[in-house]
């Protein structure tokens, strides 16, 4: 599989900024209690002028190439309103965004921004993890009655579920970069040793299972 030049652009970035952290003798605690040897935080993207105009445009192209011309982009709450907001305003589109779930006030509102039944949406994410809090942003577009075209996410770490969740709920995803780029840009530009490549080999093949024995290991 040839890996494009815009995923290892926004790998390269993501690493340069440390938008991604990659520490696999010091792994990360994931909120699910996972140990992991990658670390993401995509809004610091949003610091960088020059990285957030990169991937501002990237997300544009993207949105081009797979899916046309939208009538609406949504963000997913939080990481996703900044930057979709961004792509709104260079398509010149209007711009609704998502909460986790519906306020326990005022109106009740999920979706937060004008949407009219049937207008075409896509949704604008920063991370992929599992997909299923995207994919309940979608839920709540649907309940709209939005026609979701696709959604498009900075990155993801490529796990199985969450192409079977996508899948499922007969979802488009795209991304602007993934798992495998980052591990071939950071290879590039010796950011890890070759053990370490293979160790964030491993976790990507098996999280649950790398986690496992890094805590049998560590005890």
């Amino acid at each position: 599989m040839i890996t494009s030049d815009r995923a290892l652009k926004v790998a390269e970035f993501l690493l340069q900024i440390k938008a991604i952290q990659l520490s696999p003798e010091h792994p990360f605690t994931w909120a699910s209690g996972l140990k992991s040897p990658i670390y993401c935080d995509n809004r610091k993207t949003l610091s960088y002028p020059e990285v957030r105009r990169y991937i501002r445009e990237a997300f544009v192209a993207t949105i081009r190439e797979s899916y046309g011309e939208p009538q609406v982009i949504a963000g997913v709450a939080t990481g996703g309103i900044a930057i979709g907001a961004l792509v709104a305003e260079e398509m010149n589109l209007p711009f609704i965004y998502v909460r986790s779930e519906p306020k326990k006030h005022g109106l009740g509102n999920q979706v937060e921004g004008v949407l009219l039944p049937g207008q075409r949406v896509v949704v604008i994410e920063d991370l992929i993890s599992t997909g299923s809090s995207s994919l309940n942003a979608v839920s709540a577009l649907r309940e709209q009655q939005a026609d979701i075209v696709g959604m498009v996410a900075i990155f993801t770490y490529g796990f199985k579920k969450a192409v079977n969740n996508f899948s499922e709920a007969n979802c488009p995803l795209q991304t602007l970069s993934n798992y495998n780029a980052l591990l071939e840009q950071a290879v590039k530009s010796n950011y890890v040793t070759s053990a370490q490549q293979q160790a964030l080999i491993n976790w990507a093949e098996s999280p649950e299972a790398w986690s496992e024995q890094f805590l049998t290991t560590h005890s």
